[in-house]
């Protein structure tokens, strides 16, 4: 058993044995100025997972390599950050805040024994960060409290979503909050945690057919996420609800609502483990750190630059393997023209420091090719 320091950092209670889902609210401080990465999500992600499996080596296993949809997500960081040249800096005594959801109940008990024994520090690669409170963000319950009584009244429901949103549609990024991709993203975490399956391909077809958008207020960015590539999503606000019709079929509204209030705990579309896809259940226009998002648009965008070009240069060959390495060595390249060394790239895209090493020096190769080709 790990050995953690004894805190008197938490504001909460554990909760009940049969706990599936609850979120977390961490309250830290940065010990020191210091640079931030703009991919630091993969970092957190990472410094979880050892958490994880400092307690419970079988739970961190299943967490990072299951099949399944994964039974937790986290957020990014909430602060204001100042850019340095092509990094984030962070000032000492700053304040952030950071999520994180649990959405089985094996990750719920975990952090019920965690947060009674948490370090004082998250260790985020040179930037230390002290744990100075947790706090219940979203109040623990199970999946069959969340399947309530209809209301009497039809009513509208308001999603925001607080950090960049995309789904996987044909083999691509699709950055639009439609019914039938909002509800098959709760339906699969539904599906896989809750003990009670619904048959997806019936109720997608009803959520087609009844929901309807009243307003929205989106907008698209481009953002590095995951441990490699870029992902176009959007982040804003949206109103729906359902077709009066629709409420003659009492299971699929009940579980209209469900997957409604489900939402705040499992985070919306893909890469929600990375900080993707945080939402919460009212209209909030989500507070944007512009100097955090340029730089993190600025590497997007220069991934998917890169990709574009060393696609086209594999296009003889062709195929998924070429498309991922093209993705690889862009994402590499890119990383490092932002100022990362290759031994922290190696690290988060967990590949041999050689390889990285190799694959940088063929991606500048085949990059300087393509500009001396257009002299």
């Amino acid at each position: 058993m790990p050995r953690f320091a004894r805190t008197r950092k938490r504001e909460t209670d554990t909760w009940p044995d049969e706990t599936q889902l609850v979120g977390l609210v961490f309250d830290l401080e940065a010990t020191s100025t210091t640079s931030l990465y703009s991919q630091y999500t993969i970092g957190l992600h990472a410094w979880f997972l050892d958490q994880v499996r400092q307690y419970n080596p079988e739970l961190s296993a299943y967490l990072h390599d299951g099949e399944s949809e994964k039974p937790f997500n986290i957020s990014a960081l909430a602060g204001q950050f100042v850019p340095s040249g092509k990094q984030l800096q962070l000032q000492a005594n700053q304040n952030l805040t950071w999520h994180v959801n649990a959405l089985s109940q094996p990750v719920a008990a975990f952090l019920s024994q965690w947060i009674t024994k948490l370090p004082p520090i998250l260790n985020l690669k040179d930037a230390p960060l002290q744990i100075k409170k947790v706090s219940i963000a979203h109040t623990p319950t199970t999946y069959a409290q969340l399947l309530q009584p209809l209301p009497d009244k039809y009513r509208d429901v308001n999603l925001s979503f607080i950090s960049p949103t995309s789904f996987r549609r044909k083999g691509h990024h699709f950055p639009l909050p439609v019914p039938v991709n909002l509800f098959h993203s709760y339906l699969r975490r539904w599906n896989d945690f809750s003990g009670m399956t619904v048959e997806q391909d019936a109720f997608l077809a009803w959520i087609d057919e009844n929901v309807i958008i009243h307003q929205h207020r989106l907008e698209s960015v481009k953002v590095a996420a995951g441990k490699r590539g870029s992902v176009t999503g959007f982040i804003g606000a949206m109103s729906c609800g359902l077709d009066k019709q629709a409420l003659t079929n009492i299971e699929f509204s009940k579980l209209f609502y469900a997957l409604i209030r489900l939402a705040c705990y499992c985070g919306t579309g893909h890469k929600t483990t990375f900080g993707l896809g945080q939402t919460c259940l009212n209209q909030v226009v989500p507070e944007q750190n512009i100097s955090s998002q340029v730089l993190t648009n600025l590497l997007a965008e220069r991934i998917e630059e890169l990709t574009r070009l060393f696609k086209a240069q594999r296009q003889r060959t062709g195929g998924e393997r070429a498309e991922k390495t093209a993705s690889t060595w862009a994402t590499i390249l890119a990383r490092r023209e932002m100022g990362e060394s290759l031994q922290a790239i190696a690290t988060d895209i967990e590949m041999p420091y050689d390889t990285v090493k190799t694959y940088v020096k063929l991606a500048r190769r085949a990059w300087k090719q393509d500009e001396n080709s257009g002299l």
